[in-house]
């Protein structure tokens, strides 16, 4: 397994001989609802999309993770497993191969299979998805929530060997957490006992601006998290790639075959 961290929520996973690219956000800056006043976040070095991508997974359609001008510029003959709310949006640009899973659903084919469980609430009426990503052939394994909303479904995997979430909170005042790490990651570390966790979401080479950013709170750091883990007795151990660079995840011989 080979990954590269792409910023903020945005990935590339090499996995069974396939390239996954995973919530890109590639391509110009990431604004909501037009509005960048609010917020708007920038790549301060440069992401270009990636060669010979064989599957795009969306696990929201919220522009941090369905970012539109991104897909816009990437290939529409790419297949895309998503969640519903971003297989509609996908579906509405042109993509000719579209998978929604909803929860509970599985996509398989070319050697890698995909589940789907409940993620990150959106609002009172919408959960997204978070997904387990499995090599069919090493059965090497990788679980992704990128809000760190962990259900207790993704329990029936029992093991993965690879988390990528959040490790610490981001809070906004009144409403508290909407990025959770600490205490949540380490619950579900405790229920998929992963060799490895990366952190994701608060991340990467990017400049902030508008209004959002200078309320957000952030609450702990990497550090906090390695001294939960070691207070749990949980052998798991925290990566900390550099952004942009492809690198080959040390898993066992026992994990990998």
């Amino acid at each position: 397994m080979h990954l590269t961290y792409l910023d903020s929520n945005s990935w590339l996973i090499e996995l069974a001989s396939k390239k996954i690219l995973l919530d890109p956000w590639l391509v110009g800056p990431l604004v909501f609802g037009n509005q960048p006043w609010f917020f708007k976040a920038e790549h301060t070095t440069p992401r270009p999309i990636p060669d010979d991508i064989d599957l795009i997974l969306l696990s929201q359609g919220l522009p941090d993770h369905a970012h539109p001008p991104t897909l816009k510029a990437l290939d529409h003959d790419i297949p895309v497993v998503a969640s519903p709310n971003a297989a509609k949006l996908v579906k509405e640009m042109g993509y000719r191969q579209v998978t929604a899973l909803d929860h509970g659903e599985t996509f398989s084919e070319n050697g890698v299979k995909v589940q789907a469980f409940p993620g990150s609430p959106i609002g009172p009426l919408l959960v997204e998805n978070a997904f387990v990503v499995t090599d069919l052939t090493s059965q090497a394994s990788l679980y992704y929530e990128p809000h760190g909303f962990h259900s207790e479904a993704v329990q029936a995997v029992k093991h993965v060997d690879v988390i990528i979430t959040p490790l610490i909170n981001l809070s906004l005042p009144l409403l508290g957490p909407f990025i959770k790490g600490g205490e949540s990651a380490l619950d579900v570390v405790k229920w998929l006992q992963p060799e490895f966790i990366l952190s994701t979401a608060a991340g990467g080479d990017i400049k902030y601006e508008g209004i959002l950013d200078k309320i957000l709170k952030m609450d702990g750091d990497v550090e906090d998290f390695r001294k939960l883990l070691a207070d749990s007795d949980c052998e798991t151990q925290i990566l900390d790639p550099e952004p942009g660079q492809r690198f080959e995840v040390p898993l066992t011989v026992s994990a990998a075959a």
